[in-house]
């Protein structure tokens, strides 16, 4: 069975994917922009196949214009 800790990034950890900081990943959440989030207790955690949609309708915007 594969780690299910490796399935979810951290804050932190899409902060840093996307070169930026917590707080623009925040502000993302509260304006409903970005990789969609799952609460778990006190802590967001992004599931690695959200990150993947995001990644793709960012590449999708790229490639219209």
């Amino acid at each position: 069975m594969a780690n299910q800790e490796a399935e979810y990034l951290t804050l932190l950890e899409v902060a840093e994917r996307y070169r930026t900081t917590e707080s623009v990943i925040r502000y993302w959440r509260h304006v409903g922009y970005g990789p969609k989030g799952l609460v778990v207790g006190r802590r967001v955690l992004y599931p690695i196949s959200e990150i993947h949609k995001f990644d793709r309708s960012l590449a999708e915007q790229l490639a219209a214009g």
